[in-house]
């Protein structure tokens, strides 16, 4: 048999694979490990919604083999979703497909669009399924440094007219994860413009748009006239309602684009559970207060990681949107890396967080911590975090840095 196999071979180490070895070992010796590491949420599915689930499964007829763009009522959901949030008209039957996550929906799209030897245009630092999804498709990724302003763009089309061939296309992720930067609608505007004039596909995630903070919702991409002719955009209940465990998301937008999506999507599932489905449009139709709640819930925890870590000697960035802050190493640590640093966290702090260059090269000299923890967790993690700045400069001479030659 082969050595490796092509697609295998084409994907670079995974970053965070040695930190999560570390974790598990910890947990094995009985420490106490507080993860805020992976952003799994850990709130319950508001109760409407799985009661809908329960009543549904009740029902044989919906066992069967469900529809792989989604049924029609999910998908008429959330057509009505998008007209009610961003005053945005969608037709649920060529406009809208049901994908199993965005994160699914992102890696069929790739299939979907790319050729091998085709080139997309990336932000960096970025969640890895923006990047790796056009990699394991066979396409080649070019980065340009996140941002939400004119240097973005101007950088996008700088790579556009140094790139041979001709990029498809670029990914927009707001509220990033796990930058947890936030893009107005004016950029927006600004992005669509560069995407007519260079002839470039824009693909747009939003599976965080329900979680801000500062009371100015995210806006979409398609809000802005013109948008439809090149965009499609990814959402999820992940986050929303939830439902990380459930698998629901949605594309939307252009339908050609969303057209070649089904399409590669009918030869490879069968979509989502019907139950599931039906609850998920029970999610989107019904009270929405659920979803206040949760926002809340974030912002209580945002505010006590902020204080509570200031307190202890370590500055972390207000996020304004997500379930993640992106915190700079502190100076005294700032010589050992991301990956190192969250090596350390573990050992002497029994803490878990995310190193940064997990999510590209830019994004070493950080860290991302998941509010998935409640406020007492988070405040016992700033303690363990005081009580090993205390004495931290005596617990790095034993880390040895690791050679990244900016891999992931």
């Amino acid at each position: 048999m082969i050595e490796d196999f092509h697609r295998i071979k084409r994907l670079p180490p995974y970053v965070f694979a040695e930190v999560n070895r570390l974790k598990a070992a910890a947990r094995a010796r009985g420490a106490d490990i507080i993860d805020l590491g992976m952003g799994n949420p850990d709130l319950p599915t508001p109760p409407h919604i799985v009661a809908k689930m329960v009543e549904t499964i009740a029902k044989p007829r919906t066992h069967r083999y469900s529809a792989s763009k989604g049924i029609p009522g999910l998908r008429k959901a959330q057509a009505a979703y998008y007209e009610r949030r961003f005053g945005v008209k969608l037709d649920p039957d060529t406009q809208v497909v049901a994908t199993l996550g965005s994160k699914e929906g992102f890696a069929n799209m790739a299939q979907a669009i790319t050729a091998p030897g085709d080139i997309m245009i990336v932000p960096n630092p970025t969640y890895p399924i923006h990047e790796f999804g056009f990699i394991i498709a066979g396409a080649a990724v070019r980065h340009v440094p996140a941002g939400t302003g004119e240097e973005f763009l101007r950088a996008v089309e700088h790579a556009v007219r140094h790139s041979i061939p001709k990029p498809l296309g670029f990914i927009l992720s707001y509220p990033s994860n796990p930058t947890a930067m936030v893009a107005s609608l004016d950029f927006y505007k600004d992005a669509v413009a560069l995407a007519k004039k260079l002839d470039l596909i824009i693909l747009s995630d939003i599976a965080y748009s329900e979680l801000y903070f500062d009371g100015n919702p995210p806006p979409s991409v398609l809000q802005v006239p013109g948008a439809m002719d090149m965009t499609v955009e990814f959402t999820s209940l992940s986050k929303t309602y939830n439902m990380p465990g459930w698998r629901m998301g949605f594309a939307v937008g252009n339908e050609r684009l969303i057209g070649a999506l089904a399409r590669v999507k009918s030869y490879l599932d069968y979509g989502a559970f019907t139950p599931i489905q039906v609850a998920a449009a029970a999610a989107l139709n019904g009270p929405q207060d659920c979803v206040e709640e949760i926002r809340e819930t974030y912002r209580a925890r945002r505010d006590c990681l902020v204080e509570s870590f200031e307190r202890a000697g370590w500055t972390v960035p207000p996020p304004p949107a997500t379930m993640f802050a992106w915190c700079p190493i502190p100076e005294p640590f700032q010589h050992l890396g991301s990956v190192d640093f969250a090596k350390l966290l573990i050992e002497k702090a029994d803490l878990a967080v995310s190193p940064g260059l997990g999510f590209g090269e830019y994004g070493e000299g950080f860290v991302r911590i998941a509010l998935v923890e409640n406020e007492h967790r988070i405040r016992q993690a700033a303690r363990n975090v005081k009580k090993f700045f205390s004495h931290g400069a005596e617990t790095t001479d034993n880390v040895v840095p690791i050679p990244h030659k900016a891999t992931r």
